[in-house]
């Protein structure tokens, strides 16, 4: 029960699979490909092989893309972070020499990952592949040979050898069987400092031999290399176990990648174990294959050793027999069956044998291996959690070295930190636990290093302290930069000489306790009053922003130390961490080698600064990685465009646009209430950093709003004032994201200075009702858009597809039919005993079939429930509301010419549900209209202008049997004189009326104006009129129509 399985650990999103630098470099396999492939020159390539040429190249490379990419920043305080810069050097001393003294910095022996051909500990930042990764601790079982020993091992001198295991288990090992070896593995047998043998592979053996094992750190002096089938069949004496010898036996699972090689085995309570032991008892072919004998298996049964609720004392056999695991090939049936028993047996199981029977497996582990390594029968050994390769392509171990360390697992030190995350906004759960589970195992972090680039020990200046250590607090100097560095990268052309940046400087600097320096130290009071006051204004850092992969490290280290360097100071400590996710490219990670690969100066060149920054802002919100799609990009310049060739547009012809009140029309006061929510829903994303949600609601949401206020004003025009506000509120709201393109439109419409200069628009509280009055509205028109096309479109079974209907009747409903109410009550009584949240489906039904009246709707009711659970996962409880609170019919006809426009119908009448039939009550209910397209009869009239100089001619209208006046002069209004006011009449004389010439003084003499209320009928394909005295009037073939006024 050792190397070969795992622990079942839970995904960490925050840890990436590939480091930066792998992600960056592709296949290429050379510094110099790299570097190519990133548009280096090649002439410049060899300056690099200079480490400070690196810090002079890049920076002002940055600079110009960034600048190029629209952020806006105090470029003075641009700093690097090394002791090239002395100013930055002299600060990251300075913190050192305060956390030495507070006993954060500490010396001594410790296990580190450790790259062996850089002779030094290999931090995150070192690191080609395994950041994140740190040791992970092991206990060395220690399986004595018993003698004689075979040929194979006949230069052992007569010195004790022992099979050592690693095990992450040693509470088990009462529980030992026998021992696994893989036949085909290559094992050396090596001398240990303390004169003993030990057998493992040649990978563990050299992590052995930088944690003390051998005479010499780093260096492993192997007598004999062994096969593992060379080790078959030797008997050993096991620690703990109850049976005085155990063999070594076949596993093939076994791996040289993990652990040492060689593996415990306890069936009892490990699945894998009892697979393998249970096809060696059964197989004898599978045993003569490699030479074991029947009495070195079947003698060895499973001993009970730990009681695990649920499962006895065997878990790992029950657990097997349940799941009809019949070899140790049902993989995936060991899979669970490990999932069930490891997790559970640690963490619940009682031990029953040995020294602390009767006690938590959880709570003596540590005690079993303190026992064990007290009795010279096991040892403590590490290795690195997974595989490590350092940037300089070896593979890392693990080191006990002698080095400077930061004690993160201080315990005061650990608690506070603990209380300054549970005061931080992280903005995602997902961050949070990542920041507690790092709370939870980080203990000592080594902060030194021998060589590189960085600031060294004040107190042992031949050692530097390490990538991960020097950047914690460095947001501080970012407050007096601009004093110190002079307009360089470096300091060079500062104003302030390093040295005069003494320990009592920093002090008064940024402790608000500290004296004042003496007068001779260099520096005018002055300047060093006006840092301070620049540190106090800035600090807290209000939000720090990095990679997810930094969360375990980076992230975590930046709070325990503001806490070291200001403990008695919260308010200094941050305020907030913004962890996100790597970048995708179009789904997929980026990589030269594929092509799939994009640089920023790339995108900016290929789609401009505003769209490259809109299609970021898309690709997503949470720390899972965000995805930058090229498609998006090439939209957001056609978005943008048309947005601006819009705004152009309505600047040019503004004198068009309707005047007046805004709270008249439904349409005003709904635009007004839509903007007036995105603006604070917006508002309320940017606070939250979720910037692809601010970018929904701020600009595409928004600008869906305008093009519905547009159409439903399709007869009378949008309002100035309105059209005016949304563009302000639109630049405003988009400037964040892209501010060049919201910056030329801010001079467009007339306002002075920038718009980043701008304040950020503060609106009154919008009208719920008149939103949810607009929202009706709009999934109203929906769906009788998709009711019509249902309508005219041919049937399935081939019927041809009926003509655009004429008419059109909505009917709407005040109360919801009994059988709805009696549901929403029911629905309404279910919540309440469900805790205010919505039942299953199984217990809706069961209930339904309980209430007598609901039997004849059974087929409906169920579907009603669906959509009823839709509108309540919106609404909440007023769902189930029995009344409607927005008066429908009114909201209808007072959008009645959108209506008529949208659907092209203009016969629409609206009335109420209980005025129509059965079939219609029992269908329609409140917030669902119930709709009757008809194709009624109808006649075709010329409609004639006898205006003079109008310009306004002659055209075929179709009549429908039924439509009123208004209607049929709406019909002609759409033909280009949507402005004007269109009145129709008829002639005194339907027959000798249009045969006789205008009279220029007075065109309308021998007509009369039609009434809008008045009602045309087709009968006997003649077309009449009927006033509101039902008087009968024909029409004939002619009417006239007035476009304005006389």
């Amino acid at each position: 029960m050792g190397g070969q399985t795992g622990e079942i650990v839970i995904k960490d999103k925050s840890k990436g699979k590939k480091s930066k630098a792998v992600a960056k470099a592709g296949l290429g396999k050379f510094q110099w490909q790299i570097m190519l492939s990133l548009g280096v020159a090649e002439s410049e390539i060899p300056k690099f092989a200079d480490p400070k040429y690196w810090l002079t190249f890049f920076p002002p490379l940055c600079h110009s893309d960034l600048k190029r990419f629209g952020l806006k920043t105090d470029w003075r305080r641009s700093f690097i972070t090394t002791d090239a810069n002395p100013c930055y050097d002299s600060f990251v001393r300075w913190q050192f020499l305060r956390l030495k003294e507070r006993n954060r910095v500490k010396f001594g022996k410790r296990y580190t990952v450790f790259s062996p051909k850089d002779g030094q500990p290999c931090m995150d930042h070192d690191r080609q592949t395994g950041e994140g990764v740190g040791p992970q601790e092991y206990t060395l079982i220690k399986l004595k040979l018993i003698a004689p020993l075979p040929p194979c091992l006949s230069g052992c001198d007569g010195r004790p050898v022992f099979l050592v295991a690693a095990t992450l288990r040693p509470e088990t090992m009462y529980g030992q069987t026998n021992c696994w070896v893989h036949p085909d593995i290559r094992y050396v047998v090596f001398p240990t400092a303390d004169n003993q043998l030990f057998v493992a592979t040649r990978r563990a053996a050299l992590n052995m031999s930088y944690q003390g094992f051998t005479s010499r750190f780093g260096v492993v002096e192997p007598l004999v290399e062994v096969r593992g089938s060379e080790l078959l069949g030797l008997p050993l004496e096991a620690p703990l176990t109850s049976y005085p010898r155990v063999f070594v036996l076949p596993m093939l699972t076994v791996k040289d990648s993990k652990g040492t090689g060689i593996v415990t085995s306890v069936p009892s309570d490990a699945p894998d174990d009892w697979a393998a032991l249970n096809d060696l008892v059964k197989k004898p072919a599978l045993r003569d294959k490699f030479g074991i004998r029947e009495d070195m298996v079947t003698p060895f049964r499973p001993l009970p050793i730990i009681e695990v609720p649920g499962f006895g004392n065997l878990s790992a056999v029950k657990v097997s027999l349940d799941l009809k695991i019949q070899s140790q090939n049902d993989t995936d049936k060991l899979q669970l069956a490990k999932e069930k028993v490891y997790l559970k047996g640690f963490y619940e199981g009682i031990l029953q044998v040995g020294d602390f029977a009767g006690e938590k497996v959880a709570d003596v582990k540590k005690k079993i291996q303190e026992l064990m390594v007290g009795r010279g029968e096991a040892a403590v050994y590490q290795e690195p959690e997974k595989e490590v390769v350092s940037r300089s392509g070896d593979q890392c171990v693990v080191a006990l070295c002698d080095q400077w360390y930061l004690d993160y697992g201080e315990p005061q030190w650990k608690a506070d930190t603990r209380g300054l995350l549970a005061d931080l906004e992280t903005y995602t759960e997902d961050t949070r636990r990542n920041f507690v589970a790092t709370l939870d195992w980080l203990r000592e972090h080594a902060c030194s290093r021998s060589y590189g680039l960085g600031t060294r020990l004040p107190w042992e200046p031949e050692t530097l302290i390490e990538a991960l250590s020097d950047s914690t607090v460095y947001m501080a100097y970012y407050t007096v930069a601009h004093y110190l560095q002079g307009g360089s990268y470096d300091s060079s052309t500062g104003p302030v000489a390093a040295h005069l940046l003494t320990p009592a400087v920093w002090d008064y600097v940024f402790f608000s306790s500290a004296p004042t320096p003496p007068n001779d130290c260099g520096i005018p009071l002055a300047t060093l009053d006006a840092m301070r006051r620049e540190f106090a204004y800035w600090y807290p850092v209000d939000m720090r922003t990095s990679g997810k992969d930094l969360v375990p490290n980076h992230l975590t280290y930046f709070l325990y130390n503001h806490v070291a360097m200001w403990p008695s100071e919260p308010d200094r400590w941050p305020r907030s961490v913004r962890a996100n996710g790597h970048l995708l490219l179009n789904g997929e990670k980026m990589s030269k080698s594929t092509g799939n690969f994009l640089t920023l100066t790339e995108a900016l060149e290929a789609f401009s600064a505003d769209a490259t920054r809109l299609a970021l802002a898309d690709s997503g919100d949470s720390v899972d990685d965000a995805n930058f799609q090229i498609q998006t990009a090439e939209v957001a310049i056609l978005r943008l465009n048309t947005f601006l060739d819009w705004v152009k547009e309505t600047l040019t012809s503004e004198s068009g646009l309707r005047e007046g009140p805004i709270d008249e029309m439904f349409a005003d006061r709904m635009f007004d209430a839509e903007m007036r929510r995105g603006v604070s829903e917006t508002t309320r994303f940017y606070d939250a950093t979720m910037y692809k949600e601010a970018l929904r609601t701020g600009f595409f949401e928004f600008q869906t709003a305008r093009d519905r206020y547009r159409e439903v004003c399709c007869s009378t025009g949008m309002h100035r004032e309105l059209v005016r506000m949304f563009i302000e509120l639109q630049v405003l709201l988009l400037s964040p994201i892209c501010p060049h393109v919201c910056e030329h439109i801010w001079t467009l419409i007339g306002r002075e200075g920038s718009i980043l200069r701008a304040d950020w628009p503060l609106v009154e509280e919008y009208s719920g009702v008149v939103l949810a009055q607009g929202e009706y509205l709009a999934e109203t028109v929906h769906d009788l858009r998709l009711r019509l096309r249902g309508f005219v479109q041919p049937g399935r079974r081939g019927e041809p597809g009926k003509s655009h209907p004429g008419r059109l009747v909505v009917y709407v409903a005040e109360v919801y039919p009994p059988w709805q109410a009696a549901i929403l009550n029911l629905l309404r009584r279910l919540v309440r005993e469900n805790n205010d949240d919505f039942p299953e489906n199984k217990l809706i039904a069961k209930s339904l079939s309980a209430v007598p009246e609901l039997k004849r709707y059974s087929k409906k009711s169920m579907p009603f429930v669906a959509i009823v659970k839709e509108r309540f996962a919106k609404l909440g409880v007023k769902a189930l509301d029995i009344h409607s609170d927005i008066d429908e019919k009114l909201i209808l006809e007072l959008n009645i010419h959108y209506l008529r426009s949208t659907l092209k119908i203009d016969n629409i009448l609206v009335k109420f549900s209980a005025d129509a039939g059965d079939r219609i009550r029992d269908e329609c209910c409140p917030g669902k209209p119930f709709s009757e397209f008809s194709c009624p009869a109808s006649a075709v009239v010329l409609a004639i202008n006898r205006q003079p100089h109008v310009g306004c001619f002659s055209r075929d209208v179709i009549v429908l049997d039924g439509e009123t006046g208004d209607s049929v002069a709406n019909r002609i209004a759409r033909f280009g004189l949507s402005n004007s006011k269109v009145r129709i009449c008829r002639f005194e004389d339907s027959t000798l009326g249009p045969r006789r010439l205008p009279m220029f003084s007075d065109p309308l003499k021998g007509t009369i104006e039609i009434p809008g209320d008045s009602t045309f009928v087709v009968d006997a394909e003649q077309l009449y009129v009927v006033n509101g005295e039902s008087c009968r009037f024909l029409i004939g073939s002619h009417l006239v129509y007035l476009a304005g006024e006389l």
